[in-house]
């Protein structure tokens, strides 16, 4: 099964045609067929195609989350932004919709002279007023698409904006669930880190015992007080990255950082999912997208835009009228002053000088063009988004079990070795060493979760998740 003309036949069918205006028409040329079915990368024990839903953060069951992407999306600058060139956006399809009104106009003039001696007749006052008010409406009769392109042009305009301002807000929610699981994952790397410095302290401990009872050489004091200060040195790192982390959600949620609440770094179990990610297929995908939906309005406007070019090689035709009367004084304006009036049709056309429509002509069919490229060159880019997310996904989610099953041998090899320790058949050393192998273990595990909780992200992220169209053409509709 195919996805035909990659979501939307219109945009090729508008872009191509230039939206029919005039008696030309080119016919439409569709767009390279897009498969719709399954994620070339999902495996069935990492996703299902079960839909993926707007507000994907809930499916981390952490209410905290839920309150600082709340805040997010009610704090961010740059969904302000969007949210303004939305304004604009509307402005400009309110200017283009009263095109289709009747244009109204009123005038009003007065002024008082002397007219000179020699062009006065005899007995006629030199000094006099001149005063005159008229109204005048004018109805552009669209036979050729002007108008109906540029409605369409300013209505593909506030699509694409919309579509920006949810992208914005995809990337918000992604980056605010981001920093919280980065300052998760950190708490938990530093838990297991501080662990490791405590086994390494106390085996730095028993060497030094053993070495000053003549049991073994400084060459062993030196080698464990070396892996103590490289473990050591590795959780400033890791609390400067959990309170960058912390950092990074204040601005995100509007705060300073000393106001950020303290509850929001108690977290120190990583942020994961661990049922199957629910991410639908390829069709879901391009139609959730907003990326894909601004691209594909903007290869509409810009389809449009070519109509308004092209109409304007056809004569411009107004139906229109104007009434007015003139007088010497104001009050013979409303009171039986002399009345003109004047109804017909204006035609405007720019013939034969033809050349300049032309060049416009050519200007916008590049414009589509080009925005149809952009639309093509956008859909395979959140193809290949997806199915990157989700192959990195699957691959950390099988790196974490090879992990896990390394934990669970190295606790298999701690209880041995303690077990040994208790019947007196190895030393205290070999038992901390174990102990410190099992640590280490912990350690990269504790690496690889935060990888998985960055992936999961990812894979929502490059899915679109907190958008749908339908939310968006409500929006519109509104």
């Amino acid at each position: 099964m195919t996805l035909r003309t990659i979501l939307f036949p219109a945009v090729s069918a508008l872009v191509l045609s230039a939206c029919a205006a005039g008696p030309d028409h080119v016919a439409s040329t569709p767009i390279r067929d897009v498969e719709s079915g399954p994620f070339l990368s999902a495996e069935a024990d990492v996703v299902s195609p079960a839909p993926l839903p707007a507000d994907w953060w809930r499916l981390y069951d952490d209410p905290i989350l839920d309150g600082l992407v709340t805040d997010a999306l009610a704090a961010n600058t740059d969904i302000r932004q969007s949210v303004a060139r939305i304004d604009r956006a509307r402005a400009a399809l309110r200017g283009a919709r009263s095109d289709r009104l009747p244009q109204v106009g009123l005038n009003a003039s007065g002024g008082y002279g002397r007219t000179p001696e020699a062009q006065t007749l005899p007995g006629q006052d030199r000094d006099g007023g001149q005063f005159s008010v008229g109204a005048d409406v004018a109805y552009e009769v669209d036979l050729f698409g002007r108008v109906s392109s540029g409605i369409a042009a300013a209505r593909g305009d506030v699509a694409a904006a919309r579509a920006d301002a949810e992208a914005v807000r995809v990337m918000v929610v992604a980056d605010t669930t981001r920093a919280y699981a980065d300052a998760a994952s950190a708490a938990a790397r530093l838990r297991v880190a501080r662990s490791i410095v405590e086994i390494l302290q106390d085996s730095l401990r028993l060497t030094k015992l053993r070495h000053d009872a003549g049991y073994t050489d400084g060459l062993a004091v030196a080698r464990i007080e070396s892996l103590l200060e490289q473990r050591a040195a590795t959780i400033p790192a890791i609390e400067a990255q959990r309170r960058a982390a912390l950092f990074a959600l204040a601005t995100m949620t509007g705060r300073a950082p000393a106001a950020l609440p303290a509850n929001i770094g108690e977290r120190d179990v990583p942020l994961e999912i661990e049922a199957p990610l629910p991410v639908g297929d390829g069709s879901e995908l391009l139609s959730r997208r907003p990326d894909v939906r601004a691209a594909e309005q903007r290869a509409l406007a810009d389809g449009a835009r070519i109509g308004i070019a092209r109409a304007d090689l056809y004569p411009r035709i107004t139906l229109g009228g104007s009434i007015g009367s003139n007088a010497s004084n104001v009050g013979d304006l409303f009171t039986g002053g002399p009345l003109g009036f004047l109804l017909g049709p204006l035609i405007d056309w720019a013939f034969p000088n033809r050349e300049p429509v032309y060049a416009r002509i050519d200007a916008a069919e590049a414009d589509a063009a080009e925005s149809l490229a952009a639309f093509d060159g956008t859909v395979l880019v959140a193809l290949q988004e997806a199915e990157s997310a989700l192959s990195n996904y699957a691959r950390s989610i099988e790196r974490r079990r090879i992990l896990v099953a390394a934990v669970a041998s190295a606790e298999r090899a701690a209880r041995i070795v303690r077990a040994q320790n208790r019947e007196g058949l190895i030393n205290s050393l070999d038992t901390l060493d174990a102990e410190r192998t099992l640590a280490e273990a912990r350690a990269t595990l504790a690496d690889q979760d935060a990888k998985v909780s960055r992936q999961q992200i990812e894979v929502f992220r490059a899915l679109g998740g907190g958008w749908s169209v339908d939310a968006e053409v409500a929006n519109e509709e509104g």
